[in-house]
């Protein structure tokens, strides 16, 4: 039996490395896990009673069409329930994208160091993927518009960007979107977008109104502490909502997943809460990056990429020696690891251990 042949080639998905996996390889009593840009402050506590009040419901469906959770987005963002998909995660919205767009030979525009998914489904649809360098690990607009042909379908701009953490603003993401062709779908992924707190930072649901080539995906894994629960959105006009659910997998998101996120997205106060503690995060880890002479990226979501000047694969090991999960072996920057804002407990002891590993790289050199 064999695959199509276009998949053949490949790579699985490799998530951060988990916590239980090197407890047993390495014989650790703590290990901390800084590479998957989870929220260490865990979730709301009303998301939590919601699951609660709903574990008698197991054995039932979930309700296919997210009824109450689509209407409560709807109020929250000001947009109407037809515009709203979910899925198990922003992932999967990425998928129904591809899949609802892409056929063997169409084009997709990205940047060349971004979310991987976004090319591996695109691969998967057979499609023509068109990779534009970032500049200073930043969206380079002008030259992704410059690739743009008419057998471009999609463009996808993930803001913050994931793995560098940095953003373009409004003016220059609107110069960009002013000139894209009409028939051209703008994939705009904020699934960090409510840690920023920058001037100048666009909403793309507002953006909407402007722009109806535009369709705008968040999450309920990173700022809402609910990864387990594998649950985002996609928020864009009617007919592309309607293209998507035509394909899209039934009872694809869970009711704990339902009821918790609607929950969770009442609680601004948690959300202000992360925000806040993620800043100080970022400024903490920033500030010994510094001290130890190393540079970085500006960092605008809840994780830094800092380049440790050896090979980051090294680095990894020799972290993870010492209990520290992270994220290392970027194609083009591959000195660099991507850590994640911890707890300041969990922050601390990542930088003792890396000045640790940095010294004995010294020492060797």
């Amino acid at each position: 039996m064999q695959p199509k042949s276009n998949i053949v080639h490949l790579p699985v998905y490799q998530p951060g490395k988990p916590v239980e996996d090197v407890k047993r390889e390495l014989g650790l009593e703590e290990v901390i896990k800084l590479a998957s840009n989870e929220n260490p402050f865990g979730y709301s506590e009303q998301a939590k009673a919601a699951i609660i009040n709903e574990l008698g419901q197991l054995a039932t469906y979930p309700d296919g069409a997210s009824f109450e959770l689509t209407a409560a987005v709807a109020q929250k963002f000001g947009v109407e329930s037809n515009q709203i998909i979910f899925g198990t995660g922003s992932s999967d919205i990425i998928l129904m994208l591809a899949r609802t767009y892409l056929a063997p030979g169409d084009e997709t525009v990205m940047a060349d160091e971004t979310f991987s998914q976004y090319k591996h489904n695109a691969e998967i649809e057979n499609a023509r993927i068109i990779e534009v360098p970032l500049k200073d690990g930043k969206h380079d607009l002008p030259a992704m518009l410059a690739k743009i042909t008419d057998r471009t379908k999609l463009v996808w701009i993930c803001n913050p960007n994931n793995p560098t953490g940095t953003i373009v603003k409004e003016e220059e993401l609107t110069a960009f979107l002013d000139k894209v062709p009409k028939d051209v779908l703008v994939v705009l992924d904020e699934a960090y977008c409510e840690f920023v707190n920058e001037p100048g930072f666009p909403d793309g649901i507002e953006l909407l109104k402007q722009y109806r080539n535009l369709i705008v995906l968040r999450t309920f894994s990173k700022i809402y502490g609910l990864a387990s629960l594998r649950i985002g959105y996609g928020i864009g006009h009617a007919d592309v909502i309607q293209y998507m659910n035509q394909i899209r997998e039934p009872f694809n998101t869970t009711r704990l997943g339902q009821v918790a996120a609607k929950a969770s997205l009442a609680d601004d106060e948690f959300v202000a809460f992360c925000r806040e503690q993620n800043r100080a995060g970022i400024e903490y880890l920033q500030s010994h990056f510094d001290r130890l002479g190393l540079s970085y990226f500006p960092a605008y979501g809840n994780f830094v990429m800092v380049d440790t000047k050896s090979p980051s694969g090294d680095v990894f090991q020799a972290l993870l020696r010492r209990g520290l999960i992270v994220r290392p072996r970027w194609t083009y920057y591959p000195t660099y690891i991507r850590v994640s804002v911890g707890t300041p407990e969990q922050n601390e002891k990542f930088i003792a251990a890396l000045e640790q590993v940095l010294q004995e790289a010294a020492v060797r050199g």
